[in-house]
């Protein structure tokens, strides 16, 4: 397998056992001790829908992400909107509520379990607008200008050819439309040695792009008024948290976690990220 399929599957098997462990324990917590970027009650994933009506308990206790992208961008009655990566389906699931009734809200995930527990949290909530459907995020399975707005949580950090990725989303918007996602953004660069450490790919971290990349590959993908906006940082403390979560042996050197925190100290946050499809037929 090459570098790059091999960082897709410990990422397919990581949100797979998190999927399972909601789906076995009927609605728990989705992954015991462990969250998509860290511990379960990290900063990065914590709160994130304070004060949201969320459709379905299951779908919350299974949110993976790095922020609330229902909050970045109105939603209206009759848009269609994908989500890149939808996993247990919360943000779809909230969207489809806003875009109700003759909007659809359409999740993308590559992995089987996450798709099996968005159904059964789309059921769960009694949803009807909602679709979910099978592929990667850098091979859309949607017809051309099919969607209105594309969000995403936390994902798109997590591909090796996000260039693909944002020319996909752009491909898939119709004109006018927008695109507004929460993802991990890089403040400072990581370094070399670092970027490809498993854990820190898996956890949301390593695979971030720099803001002033993240806002130059939205230009190059033909997107208009690209910005960052980081919304979460992080103190040491926080750092030593996620860092306890990493495999010593998988570190530069057989490092320590400490050595984790004095790297990423300052290094990431999370962020809201926007741009437009423009409209040329106006």
């Amino acid at each position: 397998m090459t570098e790059q399929t091999d960082l897709r599957e410990a990422v397919r098997q990581r949100y797979a056992a998190a999927a399972l462990t909601v789906l076995e324990s009927g609605g728990g917590s989705c992954c015991g001790p462990v969250g998509c970027c860290g511990e379960a009650v990290d900063p990065v994933s914590s709160d994130l829908y304070a004060g949201t009506a969320t459709p379905s308990a299951t779908a919350l206790a299974a949110s993976l992400g790095c922020g609330n992208p229902t909050a970045l961008i109105g939603l209206a009655p009759g848009q269609d909107v994908l989500d890149l990566g939808s996993g247990g389906g919360l943000d779809v699931l909230l969207s489809a509520t806003r875009v109700a009734p003759d909007g659809v809200a359409y999740g993308l995930d590559m992995t089987d379990e996450m798709l099996a527990l968005a159904e059964r949290n789309k059921a769960e909530a009694g949803i009807a607008n909602a679709r979910f459907i099978k592929g990667t995020i850098e091979d859309v399975p949607l017809p051309d200008a099919s969607v209105d707005v594309v969000i995403s949580n936390c994902v798109i950090n997590l591909s090796t050819d996000k260039d693909t990725v944002l020319a996909e989303a752009h491909r898939v918007l119709r004109p006018g439309g927008r695109f507004a996602v929460s993802d991990i953004v890089l403040l400072r660069p990581l370094p070399p040695e670092w970027m490809t450490v498993v854990g820190l790919w898996t956890g949301c971290i390593s695979g971030a792009l720099l803001d002033a990349d993240y806002v130059a590959k939205l230009h190059a993908a033909g997107f208009t008024n690209p910005t960052v906006q980081v919304t979460r940082t992080f103190t040491d403390e926080d750092l030593a948290d996620m860092a306890d979560d990493l495999d010593p042996e998988s570190l530069p050197g057989g490092g320590a976690p400490e050595a984790a925190v004095a790297v990423l100290r300052g290094a990431f946050a999370s962020a809201f990220i926007r741009a437009d499809k423009a409209d040329l037929r106006t």
